[in-house]
């Protein structure tokens, strides 16, 4: 079929240039990516610097036979949570910067943001739940059916993140009805709710988990403080120092822990559609930059890890030592 030009209403004598529709279909389809921001040049390095350090310390631990103990199958479950989170945030800066957006790119970043932040918030109640066992039950810590139990309770918790995460890409989300959108597009307000509601449960089982080692760690303590005459009295001050310095520890995790989850959860809860976007994004960095601080907090404090990596990058200066430190100094 073929178009005239008195088909498309063009007058010869006017002097103008011919007008097709395809023009207007050309135009209008041009898609101009937006000007780079400090906020995207922010998103991208953070984004590469979560998934760099996670993706050390999994290769770490997946590529040494001697660390298979149940804490370093949690710390590697930790790890690929937060590697996936720095996965989705440079994949957000991308499809924003880079690439024209679409439905399908949003349910993309946020099923699998989701995913990362469920399954890390989780390792990390799977983290705390190990230091209790490995102190109260110390006798049995490091048996086999302790490593089956964690790789039971890993399964358990990735299968849920995955369901979870996959709600957005089922049908869970607000790009048809942006009446019920949640703080954090294309999310529903319902289904972060009961995301963020989850999320509050899990904080407060791991800190009752906590507060169940400082009960453990305390009446360790008494028992010494009762043997201590004894003792010689260097071996005291030493039992005294580390103990005062496994505190100061906690402390410092606890709050680094309850900071980085606390206000997003309580935020996606009370906010809605038309709150300020800064708010928002004020809630969510503290919960991704959980992902930034979890290896240097659990996995890089692990004496064993250290090891290793000090071993593959010095290891004309490391001495070989198959002695592998199960306890909670992690």
């Amino acid at each position: 079929m073929t178009l005239n030009a008195s088909d498309l209403g063009w007058d010869e004598s006017s002097g103008a240039e011919p007008f097709s529709p395809l023009d207007q279909l050309d135009s209008s389809s041009t898609y101009e990516v937006p000007p780079l921001t400090v906020w995207g040049v922010a998103l991208c390095v953070s984004g590469t610097l979560i998934a760099t350090e996670n993706a050390v310390v999994v290769t770490t631990i997946l590529a040494t036979p001697s660390l298979r103990a149940p804490v370093f199958l949690l710390l590697a479950s930790l790890g690929l949570a937060d590697l996936l989170a720095g996965v989705a945030l440079i994949l957000h800066f991308l499809f924003l910067f880079c690439v024209e957006p679409s439905d399908w790119s949003e349910l993309l970043t946020s099923g699998l943001l989701v995913t990362s932040l469920t399954a890390s918030l989780c390792s990390l109640m799977g983290v705390a739940l190990d230091r209790y066992l490995s102190l109260s039950h110390a006798l049995t810590y490091g048996s086999s059916q302790s490593r089956h139990r964690a790789a039971v309770l890993l399964l358990l918790v990735w299968l849920g993140a995955c369901v979870i995460g996959a709600g957005p890409a089922m049908g869970w989300h607000c790009l048809g009805e942006p009446n019920s959108c949640s703080v954090a597009r294309p999310l529903t307000r319902t289904y972060l709710s009961l995301l963020c509601g989850g999320f509050l449960i899990v904080v407060m089982v791991t800190l009752q988990l906590y507060a169940g080692i400082c009960r453990v760690a305390r009446r360790h303590a008494h028992a010494i403080a009762t043997q201590r005459h004894f003792l010689p009295a260097n071996h005291s001050y030493a039992s005294k120092h580390s103990s005062g310095r496994g505190f100061s520890r906690l402390i410092v995790i606890l709050s680094v822990f309850v900071g980085c989850w606390m206000p997003f959860s309580l935020w996606g809860l009370l906010g809605d559609a038309s709150s300020p976007p800064l708010y928002t994004y004020a809630t969510l960095v503290p919960a991704a930059g959980s992902s930034l601080l979890n290896p240097i907090l659990y996995s890089l404090r692990n004496k064993d890890i250290r090891k290793v990596l000090l071993q593959a990058c010095c290891p004309h200066k490391c001495t070989q030592n198959t002695h592998i430190h199960y306890p909670v100094d992690v």
